[in-house]
């Protein structure tokens, strides 16, 4: 996997809703698991923008409800350092992905992170807006 070039806070842990900013079915969705992340005893695993997370659908349409699928985080509240900047967006936002890291959507509403662009090209292909 491709570092980033970024610092990305990871800030988002288990329990946190965020909005599935796609047109694949899911409105609202619940982090369950992090891909990948090794944490200490009793501690519980972060994500950041980037990251692979496993996601509940809690809001949608109704043979999306209570689905378990995978999800890139695309947008994250808390600020991280690009460069010499900070950078934060207004909410949390997810796309569905499927085992290959191909958007399950065929357009993304709103804005994506410049540093999803290094891992994800598909996802910031579908994509109307890129910071």
């Amino acid at each position: 996997m491709l570092g980033l070039t970024a610092t990305p806070t990871k800030s988002l842990t288990i329990g946190t809703t965020l909005l599935c900013d796609d047109n694949s079915g899911a409105k609202m969705v619940a982090i369950i698991g992090v891909k990948g992340y090794r944490a200490r005893l009793r501690a519980y695993p972060k994500a950041g923008i980037g990251d692979i997370v496993i996601v509940a659908v809690k809001k949608g349409k109704p043979d999306m409800v209570k689905k378990k699928e995978k999800a890139v985080i695309i947008r994250q509240c808390k600020e991280f350092r690009r460069g010499s900047r900070r950078v934060k967006f207004e909410d949390n936002a997810c796309v569905l992905i499927d085992d290959a890291g191909l958007p399950k959507g065929t357009e993304i509403k709103g804005c994506v992170a410049r540093e999803i662009a290094e891992r994800y090209p598909k996802v910031v292909g579908i994509a109307s807006s890129v910071v």
